[in-house]
């Protein structure tokens, strides 16, 4: 009679391992098709975007940055500081800068000027303390698309900048 009920037990428990393994493998729900851009409403058209960028100054003249990115917006990247670097609150040193970005896929991406405030370590070497960045639009997948970027990391003028982007883009 014990034998009989361990056996029971040790049915039941194989079974309910082999139900877990079977909704684990099979996903658990079935696929759905995914909606067009065209479908989704406003919000859902936004995706989050997030990877590195890093440059090195002198590519083109002092002023210019030329490097790469990783991440969801991989390619390759310049980006220009406008004007002389100014003062900002509290010992901040702001650096105005316009962008050019190229995707993998040859998509163009186009932005605003961004401002980038940062705190100096070194008469050349700055962290970043806030850099927003506005995504106004593209060519191809990117034609129509906005979007807004925030970027940390470190200035080199000696050297070059690593920035690690975050942010997100929302298509037509």
């Amino acid at each position: 009679m014990m034998l009989g009920r361990i056996a029971r037990i040790v049915l039941l428990v194989s079974l309910a391992v082999f139900a877990v393994a079977l909704v684990a493998v099979s996903g658990g729900h079935p696929a759905t098709a995914q909606p067009t851009v065209a479908a989704l409403s406003p919000s859902d058209r936004c995706t989050p975007v997030g990877g590195m960028l890093m440059t090195n100054f002198g590519g083109i003249d002092q002023a210019t940055t030329m490097g790469t990115a990783t991440g969801d917006l991989a390619g390759a990247v310049a980006g220009t500081v406008l004007g002389t670097p100014g003062p900002g609150v509290g010992g901040t040193v702001v650096f105005h800068v316009q962008h050019h970005w190229v995707t993998q896929s040859g998509d163009t991406l186009f932005f605003d000027p961004a401002t980038a405030t940062t705190l100096p370590l070194s008469q050349t070497f700055f962290a970043i303390v806030s850099y927003p960045i506005h995504l106004t639009g593209g060519t191809g997948r990117f034609n129509g698309a906005t979007g807004d970027l925030n970027a940390i990391g470190e200035v080199d003028l000696s050297s070059g900048t690593v920035f690690r982007y975050s942010g997100k883009v929302c298509f037509e």
